[in-house]
């Protein structure tokens, strides 16, 4: 398994940072349980004392030298990979010198094989390299360095995405590629696996269930097969979702919690949702919360609804009830940072207000408000207290939408979908509109623009995720919705 020492709070490029060793060999006494070698990417940040710990602890090492544009790290870097070779020959089975330099465009195939050779001269022990296996294709002459060939499978990060049920026989597939195109030497898999938790890309969708079932089929076929594989990685690495997303930071087969509790032990079902009997509970209160206050509101204003009204109530019941837990599980899960937070709480919380101010309304008899009764001139603003905050409630929504729709447009790779909050807040809105309609009057400005606009990002948005990636096909449906919310609202006549 590839091993990252860091948890919440740590990460490698916070200067002077180094871990603890006592931490360190926690780790590696629990992975001695489920591995019988680690793989490291680096000997700074304290790594250079895994050997010594890992040797205690019953592990080889195959130990990474982190090599890239400052010619003075690297070469400290190496010198002390050599050292360590030298010091620990029993427990460190190679070292990989360099990760996926050529990928990131930083060296030369020219320098990274003097590197190569050079550790090779001295270390001891077999030498590699490490980079996703298009770029070893590209780079035949660094074939010629190595002792073998180190080779990165990612099935989801594949230019085409793999699904994970097909993700497998792709690792097997290409690696017997890279047997033909390298015939003499052996072809290590250095990384592979699938994410736990992230944004669909295409068909292939990040969860625990997939997770396990992934891992799980590859190493059956590497027992069947007999080759080597490291798996990706021990432990989550939160702070790889700065520049990765959710995604980049749920790769572990153990949480990056204190506990370091692993995913799926041996024996237990595995859930995608483990609190799902909690979560299924508080939906069931939440769908009898929304129709207490529409029982509620008839209470206050005696007179027999519409059936379409009891079906909106219903309906706004039912999609909250069911998506208030995976809700809350991705504002969890994927919030990050002051930003990340602010966005998440603030969809939640309009969530959650939706179907319960809706159901006020649409017992009312009243229609959306549009956003020019909410911050338009003081003639033109509605004095219904309830309708304000309703406006409030659409307007936060939409901006909220808007946002995302267009982070969608601009910058997808590492965005999340936030279909179930975005359901839960939309759809009632929706079928209000549906039952009570605006009065007849000239469209608004502001939502025909904020209409326009998710309507446009939404047909982007589902042509450019693809349509295998339900994910997006769902948001951007929720989009149209809305879209075709706001198209509707009017500015009644007698205010004109």
């Amino acid at each position: 398994m590839s091993y990252a020492p860091f948890r919440d709070g740590q990460n490698p490029l916070q200067p002077g940072l180094i871990i603890a060793p006592e931490q360190m060999a926690q780790d590696l006494a629990q992975l001695a349980k489920v591995t019988g070698c680690i793989r490291t990417y680096s000997v700074g940040n304290g790594l250079d004392r895994v050997p010594e710990l890992a040797g205690k602890a019953g592990l080889k090492v195959m130990l990474g030298v982190w090599i890239g544009t400052n010619r003075t790290d690297n070469r400290t870097q190496m010198e002390t990979a050599i050292a360590l070779a030298k010091q620990y020959p029993g427990i460190i089975s190679a070292v990989i010198v360099g990760n996926e330099v050529l990928l990131r465009g930083e060296m030369t195939a020219a320098d990274l094989t003097a590197n190569i050779r050079y550790v090779k001269s001295k270390a001891g022990v077999p030498v590699t390299y490490a980079d996703v296996w298009e770029f070893w294709l590209k780079n035949r002459d660094v074939y010629d360095a190595v002792d073998f060939v180190t080779i990165h499978i990612l099935p989801y990060w594949e230019d085409f995405p793999i699904r994970a049920r097909h993700a497998a026989n792709h690792v097997d597939s290409i690696r017997k590629r890279m047997a033909v195109a390298f015939p003499n030497k052996e072809i290590l898999i250095g990384e592979t696996g699938w994410p736990s938790a992230g944004r669909m890309r295409e068909g292939a969708l990040p969860s625990r269930a997939n997770q396990a079932r992934v891992v799980s089929e590859i190493l059956q076929l590497a027992r069947q097969e007999k080759f080597r594989v490291n798996l990706i990685e021990a432990y989550d690495q939160p702070w790889k979702r700065m520049w990765e997303g959710t995604v980049g930071g749920h790769w572990g087969l153990f949480d990056a919690g204190g506990s370091r509790d692993l995913k799926y032990p041996a024996g237990e079902p595995i859930t995608n949702f483990p609190l799902a009997k909690i979560y299924a509970a508080a939906g069931m209160i939440f769908s009898v919360l929304v129709f207490g206050v529409a029982l509620l509101t008839l209470r206050r204003r005696p007179w027999s609804p519409r059936l379409s009204s009891w079906i909106t109530v219903g309906l706004s019941a039912t999609a909250g009830g069911a998506l208030l837990g995976v809700a809350f599980d991705k504002l969890i899960v994927e919030s990050l940072g002051v930003g990340g937070w602010t966005v998440g709480i603030l969809l939640f919380g309009v969530a959650l207000l939706s179907p319960i101010i809706v159901a006020n309304t649409v017992m009312y008899g009243r229609s959306l408000p549009t956003f020019l009764e909410l911050l338009g001139p003081r003639d033109y603003r509605t004095s219904s207290r309830m309708q304000t905050i309703l406006g409030i409630v659409l307007l936060v929504t939409t901006v909220l939408a808007t946002q995302t729709a267009l982070g969608f447009v601009f910058d997808p790779r590492y965005r999340d979908f936030q279909f179930a909050a975005l359901t839960m807040a939309i759809v009632p809105f929706l079928l209000l509109t549906a039952v009570n309609r605006s009065a007849a009057g000239k469209r608004p400005i502001a939502e025909s623009i904020f209409a326009g606009t998710l309507a446009l990002s939404a047909i982007y948005v589902g042509f450019n995720e693809g349509p295998a990636n339900w994910q997006s096909l769902w948001t951007c449906g929720l989009y149209l919705l809305l879209a075709l919310t706001l198209s509707r609202a009017r500015v009644a006549q007698t205010q004109e």
